[in-house]
């Protein structure tokens, strides 16, 4: 027979523990030895007696699914056998033990409501056995509860049948019995089910405390450690042990309670990690009678408390504070998500944000990632003596992109506005008055779709750097990014992005031209063969695609049709066969004139411009290029864009008239105009040095380095459809 195995403080996955082995092999009978398993979502407990004498007999206890899972009868005899024991003068069991039994009951009455869940009938051979071993472990929890001096928690009838009066009158409910507070359920009870009635519990809670002379909704508290702190700090303190003499203070949200007769058990989390109050009856009320009836009765899961008292570690290695004192600092009146299920449903997930992050703490920290990520850009660019300035959210004409923004009107000044759409314009505007290094990062708002790759208000940073050009800025944004990846993932510059391992450390990044690309892709040399010939450029592209035959490249199809120009070919044509392939970091280079109105023309090749976009993961991530500094060209290019923008919604309303009132109705809620920036054309007129800007989206790069699939999980609030 195998000794007792010591408590198992591994984490495994949630997912995982139930099907894994708790296997503990016993001898005689005594105080029960505990292991536990703890994973993200259930806990799985086995609880079986050991002895305090030299006794020959034993009896092996396994938990899951498994060829040699334990019978009823085994079970059943175990439990018995620990009742027995205890009964004959053995040690009581401890809370902590407890605590582990009623956790197995409830890990495996949440395996067998899941394999229900999954289409399981209560026929399936795997449904009976769960059902049998919870059962079971129901039994064992009991003999414990008694062996404690514990008043076993009776289960919540289930409601009659509904009956009939005689003489046709009304269906009546009988009435159910009630149960009293299950082992981890709020104090309110197991059978208060919604929200409203919660809601009204807890509020009739808050009247109790009052009466009691305590405040529920606090002012402040004095905190001398958080969870983290005195988690480092006690590190290693050794099982058993108790840190006399000095009193700590902790608070936070009670995120899980177990109540033992005499003992309470609460999980305090705070910003940065959690601890477990360890209330004791006799300890507590001795400062102040009564003071643990309120724990007990007054606080819920979801609370904001705080408490006082000694740090410890208990025989099962949990570090906690033996509390002396005990606040309610905020009662909550909306119960917390369900502990096992979580906040699962995506849409409420982004339009709550706040239960997201309490119920989800990885949600906590893809925002910590962020706020590190957006403060290592700053860092970056201060250190390189570039100065961040600010310039308008409220423009009388957008400006930078080609983008349908929002429009405003203000009422004093009587003019209609827009919320910018760039910041792009301003700086070059700060540049010609002499600041040579200038950043923005800020909020841009653009009234535009909405995708996992898009959200109408996000967030860029804009960097521009006189006497410099392209070449400058790329270095600067391939170690930027690499600045901020490191940062952000411990020092590595390998990241995970879903089913991909992407290298940001593989330098320098590939480097390539986007006619290249196309060419390579598709075979088509647009620039190349078909410069000037905008048909014959239009009857290849749509050849090609064709060709290729996949619904990506096919789909580029109508926009070839109506591209007004040559590099605007090019342009679909990349996005149609390459832009989605580009996985690993690539700089793509030499954009078309056409779709490049701010930058200069190639000092080399004529038709495209010093430009960049880079990509990762298919998604652009940054732009820049050498800044367009002549003023007589620059008007020329806007005035040119300005016309091939009015041609453009020309086609498109004549479209929309053919199919009819839907479609034009569509076209007109789509409709934008462009403007000339005079004032912008007049500051080139005074003069701007040659000039590198360069563009990054501050939302996809902390998806990238936060492996998020979409947009809305690296933005808190992002914007949604009103449920009005």
């Amino acid at each position: 027979m195998l000794a007792a195995r010591r408590p198992l403080r591994a984490a495994p996955s949630g997912a995982m523990l139930l099907a894994r082995h708790v296997t503990l092999a016993v001898r005689g009978a005594a105080r029960p030895f505990l292991a536990t398993a703890r994973g993200a979502q259930t806990r799985v407990a086995a609880v079986v007696p050991r002895c305090n004498h030299g006794g020959a007999g034993g009896i092996a206890v396994s938990l899951g699914p498994s060829r040699n899972a334990p019978t009823a009868l085994s079970l059943g005899r175990f439990a018995r056998r620990a009742a027995v024991s205890y009964a004959a003068g053995t040690d009581a069991p401890t809370a902590e033990e407890l605590e582990a039994a009623a956790d197995a009951v409830a890990a495996a009455g949440a395996k067998v409501k899941a394999l229900k869940a999954a289409g399981a009938t209560n026929s399936d051979e795997a449904v009976v056995a769960g059902v049998a071993t919870l059962k079971e472990l129901k039994a064992e929890l009991a003999a414990l509860e008694v062996a404690a001096g514990v008043t076993p928690t009776p289960a919540p009838e289930k409601p009659k049948p509904a009956q009939q009066k005689k003489g046709g009158g009304k269906n009546q409910q009988k009435k159910g019995g009630g149960g009293g507070n299950s082992k981890g359920s709020d104090a309110e009870g197991a059978g208060t089910s919604s929200a409203e009635e919660v809601k009204a519990l807890r509020i009739a809670k808050v009247a109790q405390l009052r009466d009691a002379g305590a405040e529920p909704f606090a002012y402040r508290f004095d905190r001398t450690h958080s969870a983290t702190q005195l988690q480092s700090i006690h590190k290693d303190l050794a099982d058993g042990a108790e840190v006399e003499g000095t009193v700590e203070a902790v608070c936070g949200r009670v995120k899980a309670r177990r109540v033992f007769g005499k003992l309470a058990f609460l999980s305090l989390e705070d910003d940065g990690g959690s601890i477990q109050l360890y209330c004791d009856k006799k300890r507590i009320d001795a400062a102040e009678p009564g003071a643990f009836k309120r724990i007990v009765d007054l606080v819920d899961m979801g609370d904001i408390v705080g408490a006082r008292g000694t740090v410890k570690r208990t025989e099962k290695g949990e570090l906690s504070i033996a509390v002396d004192s005990f606040e309610m600092l905020t009662k909550s009146l909306l119960p917390l998500p369900d502990k096992f299920k979580g906040l699962t449903d995506v849409e409420m997930r982004y339009r709550q944000r706040y239960v997201d992050l309490i119920a989800n703490p990885e949600v906590r920290d893809t925002f910590r990632a962020r706020a590190g990520i957006v403060s290592g850009i700053r860092r970056f660019l201060d250190d390189r003596a570039f100065m961040e300035m600010e310039t308008p959210v409220l423009e009388s004409r957008a400006g930078g992109a080609d983008a349908k923004p929002f429009n405003t009107f203000h009422n004093a000044l009587g003019m209609n506005l827009t919320l910018r759409i760039a910041t792009e314009l301003h700086l070059k505007r700060l540049v010609v008055g002499g600041f040579e290094r200038v950043y923005e990062m800020g909020r841009i708002f653009r009234n535009e779709g909405v995708s996992t790759r898009h959200n109408p208000e996000f967030t860029s940073v804009e960097v521009y750097q006189a006497y410099a050009d392209v070449s400058d800025m790329l270095e600067l944004t391939e170690e930027m990014i690499c600045y901020c990846c490191e940062r952000a993932n411990g020092g590595a510059l390998e990241i995970q992005y879903g089913d991909e391992l992407i290298d940001l450390g593989r330098r320098p990044w590939r480097r390539a031209p986007m006619n290249d690309l196309v060419k390579e892709a598709a075979g088509v040399d647009v620039m190349g063969d078909f410069a000037g010939d905008l048909a014959g450029a239009k009857a290849a592209a749509e050849s090609a695609l064709r060709a290729l035959g996949d619904e990506e490249s096919t789909s580029g199809i109508p926009g070839v049709r109506r591209a007004p120009s040559v590099g605007h070919v090019l342009n679909e044509m990349f996005e149609a066969t390459v832009e989605t392939k580009l996985r690993q970091p690539t700089f793509v280079l030499d954009h078309p004139k056409e779709i490049s109105p701010l930058a200069k023309p190639h000092r080399a090749k004529p038709g495209v411009t010093e430009r960049f976009e880079l990509f990762i993961v298919g998604r652009e991530l940054a732009n820049s290029f050498s800044e367009l500094t002549d003023p007589v060209d620059q008007r020329e290019r806007l005035e040119s864009q300005i016309e091939t923008h009015r041609v453009a919604q020309e086609a498109a309303r004549a479209a929309a008239e053919a199919k009819g009132k839907a479609a034009l109705a569509e076209y007109e809620a789509d409709v934008y105009p462009i403007a000339m920036d005079e004032d912008f054309v007049t500051a080139l007129e005074y003069g701007m040095p040659p000039t590198a800007g360069m563009g990054l989206g501050v939302d996809r790069l902390v998806m990238l380095l936060t492996n998020s699939a979409s947009i809305r999980d690296v933005i808190a609030f992002p914007l949604l459809k009103s449920q009005d």
